[in-house]
């Protein structure tokens, strides 16, 4: 039965068993009927409830994406995708993903339910009836500071404790925006990074977090020690007056962006721990109106990463001088 049909002429399959996702999903695509899940208790209900409104990995490492455009990034990000829903209402937007569903090489099931238990498991609250649970890709080291066809050289966004997922996500939409080449997140203290994966991160990534490659949940002295191996020089986005006179303050164009960088974004409130700005190649704040203490975290990379895009897509820029803060020891 072709999976376009219109809702009231489609016969749907009522399932109240207990099998696993796995089960149902060969179930559901051998028989060519469509599930229509009516019990809270099912099984696949469960996963999607655990990913969107839990905000929780499943067992199997899926993460839940809630609403047509995010389905529809998943869908195009050639990450893993487990299973689709859509609830009776949502069916509507069948059309828009139905050519990236139908296809017979994509091995996973079309699975309905009802308006009411959708909104039990959806995270927002006015769902728009279409949900997927996809599983991140999964990014080495050595591919966050591998350089794409389409870049210069690596550019790249560190999150170190920045705790608010909505951040966390308009940061990644950002990097991306502008050229960033992949992304890493990691403790900073005792403020820990929210995932990258989470419902609300993800809406407003926008999807992105699902197209850079990311490394979540990495040790921070680690990462900034594998950085400097690799030679991708660290910028600390400061929030500090600077009173060390041996490492001073830059502003964004001051900095030579079209080497391999890495730009350290801290938390929203503390910022980057001082051993970390110390350690870094070098410390960078944004020249701003008096009176003015700081920016939002997001807001900052914005700027930040403007400025590195601005340069990195001139076609050559003889004017912008690297600092002797990120140049290279002769001997590198």
């Amino acid at each position: 039965m072709p999976l376009g049909i219109g809702l009231n002429n489609r016969k749907f399959a009522t399932l109240h068993m207990m099998a696993t996702p796995g089960k149902v999903a060969r179930s559901a695509r051998s028989t060519g009927d469509t599930a229509l899940l009516t019990s809270r208790e099912n099984r696949w209900l469960k996963e999607f409830r655990m990913a969107l409104r839990g905000g929780l990995t499943t067992e199997n490492g899926f993460v839940g994406v809630e609403g047509p455009r995010l389905v529809e990034e998943a869908l195009r990000s050639g990450c893993r995708i487990q299973a689709v829903l859509f609830s009776e209402s949502g069916e509507r937007h069948h059309e828009r993903l139905s050519p990236l569903i139908n296809p017979a090489e994509m091995a996973f099931p079309i699975l309905r339910t009802t308006d009411r238990l959708f909104e039990g498991l959806a995270d927002t609250e006015h769902p728009q009836g279409v949900a997927a649970l996809v599983h991140p890709r999964e990014s080495s080291f050595d591919d966050l500071v591998r350089t794409p066809a389409s870049a210069c050289s690596p550019l790249l966004v560190v999150l170190a404790g920045v705790q608010d997922p909505g951040n966390v996500g308009t940061i990644l939409r950002t990097a991306a925006a502008f050229g960033a080449t992949g992304a890493a997140t990691a403790a900073s203290g005792i403020s820990g990074t929210a995932s990258p994966f989470s419902p609300k991160a993800l809406r407003a990534s926008a999807g992105a977090a699902l197209h850079l490659p990311v490394l979540a949940g990495m040790s921070l002295s680690i990462l900034l020690a594998q950085l400097k191996v690799a030679g991708v020089r660290t910028l600390a986005s400061s929030v500090h007056d600077s009173r060390d006179t041996t490492q001073p303050l830059f502003a964004p164009w001051e900095l030579d962006w079209c080497q391999p960088v890495a730009l350290l974004v801290g938390n929203e409130g503390a910022g980057l721990p001082e051993e970390v700005e110390r350690s870094a190649d070098a410390r960078i704040r944004i020249p701003m109106a008096t009176g003015v203490e700081s920016l939002n975290a997001a807001a900052a990379a914005a700027v930040l990463f403007y400025e590195a895009a601005r340069q990195r897509n001139s076609v050559a820029a003889p004017h912008i001088q690297e600092s002797t803060a990120v140049r290279r020891p002769e001997n590198s």
